[in-house]
């Protein structure tokens, strides 16, 4: 616990389902687990661009009520600053860039509203490159020319829910760190959501960060602390614990996603697994895993980083 309480907490990207109305009171269930920064998904492309906007319109006036616990943070530095006043350091990210309604414009203007981090796509095809449930059309002209776009204003380039032949190619063309903020090993999982072997290797090239979550689909049909340890062993073992982060994709209640699935089956498609509830490790599950960590032979300064250390090296960096 004494590790744990030290160390900075970095969890890169929350579950829950990103619009107007999601209420932010939900973020003390993470502040009160000891997380000191989390990545709030803002949108994603099963909903119009234009909920992405008013998304964060919504976020950031109900955090504006909530300084004393919560702070949208723009350099590293706020960071260590909110772990020190007891509060939970935050920014937002994108799941697919049907936000940016095809306008390179959109980036510069969604990272001056404490987005630093966006995803290609979320499961399934649009005009910058493939989803990882649909035929993998690799990046498009628009998503190349997106990655320049935030390469140069310091937004991290996230290849998670995106299909192999995307991920590789922006990987290859990235001037800067990538990572995969959410996304486990599909050498112990094959889920068409996890990632294969070679695209953690690529992601370690770049000097990025591969984030394990706890959703239980992902992680093999339980939520157990073991199996999500067993997850950043692997990827550990292939790529070193340099490269590894958490990314938990938790969400707070079933009523959060109950029929969601089932409403939208082409981003979820049964074949894939996505049947019924789907549930996550528990955020009260993170001071063990970092105890198994050190069981399984990690040492104090891989786990340090682990848990949030490496997700920070990224961000100092990438953003600007």
């Amino acid at each position: 616990m004494e590790l744990y309480e030290n160390a900075l907490v970095w969890d890169d990207h929350a579950g829950f389902e990103s619009r107007p109305d999601a209420n932010l009171e939900q973020l003390e269930g993470w502040r009160k687990a000891g997380v000191n920064y989390l990545s709030i998904n803002a949108g994603y492309d099963v909903q119009p661009w234009d909920n992405t906007v008013k998304t964060l319109a919504s976020f950031h006036r109900q955090l504006s009520g909530m300084t004393d616990r919560y702070v949208i943070v723009k350099t590293v530095e706020d960071i260590a600053e909110a772990k020190a006043a007891g509060k939970l350091a935050v920014t937002f990210d994108i799941e697919g860039m049907t936000s940016l309604n095809d306008s390179l414009d959109m980036v510069s203007m969604y990272y001056n509203l404490g987005v630093k981090h966006m995803l290609f796509a979320y499961n399934l095809n649009n005009s910058a490159g493939g989803g990882c449930h649909d035929t993998d059309i690799g990046l498009t002209t628009f998503g190349r020319d997106v990655v320049e776009e935030m390469n140069r204003v310091g937004m991290v380039v996230d290849c998670s829910h995106s299909a192999y032949r995307t991920t590789m190619e922006a990987m290859e063309i990235s001037k800067d760190p990538v990572v995969f903020s959410h996304s486990n090993p599909r050498a112990l999982v094959d889920q068409g959501r996890n990632i294969r072997d070679e695209q953690i290797k690529a992601c370690a090239a770049t000097g990025g960060v591969v984030g394990i979550n706890g959703v239980e689909l992902f992680l093999g049909g339980t939520t157990d602390v073991e199996a999500f340890v067993d997850h950043v062993i692997y990827t550990v073992e292939l790529v070193g614990a340099e490269h590894v982060g958490m990314g938990l994709d938790y969400f707070e209640g079933e009523d959060e996603i109950a029929g969601l699935t089932s409403r939208n089956p082409a981003y979820w498609p049964t074949s894939e697994g996505y049947v019924g509830d789907i549930g996550c490790m528990g955020l009260d599950a993170l001071p063990r895993a970092a105890e198994l960590l050190l069981e399984r032979g990690l040492n104090e300064e891989d786990v340090i980083g682990i848990l949030g250390g490496n997700f920070l090296s990224v961000a100092e960096r990438v953003w600007k």
